[in-house]
């Protein structure tokens, strides 16, 4: 069995990239605390949003899906699930909220890790949460041509409860060294993890779950109000090549974990950054809810949704939005593209020049 060696790994990873990213990383934190001690009610809408788009988008990546009115509803506790998808859909927002509202209190242990897999199944009549895989599994890759490969084959069933132990007290024994920055220590904890693959299902989203548990009992909160999930859903195809990359060799402990390292942190960055522009709009800037609209849709690189717009607006009515959409289109602000189901907009920067 791999024995991890998070201390040794780490030295490998001080490369002028990463130390830029943690630098980054460590200047918004700051910034952040600052905002959120100083405007906590503001950045209650941000919390809201982030928490359905959490939910939404690491399930989606899953194939596990609802409609955006049933997903809304059942995030806000406000419907019985319905179908096997809307009962995993409720058991993470479950676990979600006990991570944003108990992370103090659970440490990254083998024990609590079954217990939150309980949790994540709790809704659910599959008799698989809550245990470690009882038989081996593989990571399968679907070809162009519907064929399947093996990309991975992770630790056998019977090797895992030692596996999981040897990870959570190699990444404890790490953390407890201080002098070691978290945030290089947690992407090879999760690397290990989905090595692993230690359950029969939900590994993915058990992972997306712990890598905000261990940045929240770090400090680092950007998953409050910036799903890192919707992030990574966003660029699938980049994380599993990363996580691929990582991955090749890892059983003899001749595997580069930079590939994924460098894409985690990148994804944090990414979330810091988008928390700067939604604080700025609610908090610094106090725009009206057209104006809101409009700051949106001149932020966004490319072309934009009424239904992205509205998931970050959810104190806006769909009439608002489509109000202020059309009175941007009038004074030839936006331009819209498409039509029907695939209607979309972008910023008229031809305007502005």
């Amino acid at each position: 069995m791999r024995i991890p060696d998070y201390k040794s790994e780490y030295r490998k990873l001080l490369t002028p990239e990463i130390v830029s990213y943690l630098a980054q990383i460590h200047e918004q934190k700051g910034k952040q605390s600052l905002l959120a001690e100083s405007r906590k009610d503001a950045l209650s809408e941000l919390l809201e949003i982030a928490k359905i788009q959490s939910t939404e988008a690491s399930n989606r990546i899953e194939g596990i899906v609802t409609t955006d009115d049933r997903l809304k509803k059942i995030v806000l506790n406000k419907t019985t699930p319905r179908g096997r998808s809307e009962r995993e859909i409720a058991g993470y927002r479950d676990v979600l909220n006990t991570i944003h509202e108990n992370y103090h209190y659970i440490p990254v242990r083998p024990g609590m890790l079954l217990q939150l897999h309980r949790d994540l199944y709790a809704f659910s009549s599959s008799s698989v949460g809550g245990s470690f895989k009882s038989a081996d599994n593989v990571i399968t890759e679907t070809l162009p041509d519907g064929t399947k490969r093996i990309r991975f084959q992770p630790v056998p069933a019977w090797e895992t409860p030692e596996a999981v132990d040897a990870i959570c007290s190699g990444l404890q024994e790490a953390l407890d060294d201080g002098g070691l920055d978290p945030l290089l220590l947690i992407p090879l904890f999760i690397l290990d993890f989905l090595c692993i693959h230690p359950f029969h299902d939900g590994n993915g989203r058990m992972s997306r779950l712990l890598t905000l548990l261990l940045l929240y009992r770090a400090g680092y909160f950007v998953g409050r109000y910036v799903s890192l999930e919707k992030l990574i859903a966003d660029s699938k195809e980049t994380y599993y090549e990363a996580l691929q990359e990582s991955s090749d060799g890892w059983h003899e402990g001749e595997n580069d974990s930079l590939p994924f390292v460098r894409y985690l942190l990148g994804i944090i960055v990414a979330a810091y950054r988008e928390f700067d522009a939604r604080a700025e709009l609610l908090v610094t800037r106090r725009l009206s809810k057209p104006g809101r609209v409009r700051e949106i849709i001149r932020g966004t690189t490319g072309r934009i949704t009424k239904a992205q717009i509205m998931s970050q607006c959810l104190d806006i009515s769909q009439k608002t939005v489509e109000r202020a959409l059309k009175e941007l289109m009038d004074s030839d602000e936006i331009i819209k593209l498409g039509g029907g189901r695939y209607t979309s907009y972008t910023w008229n920067w031809e305007r502005e020049t």
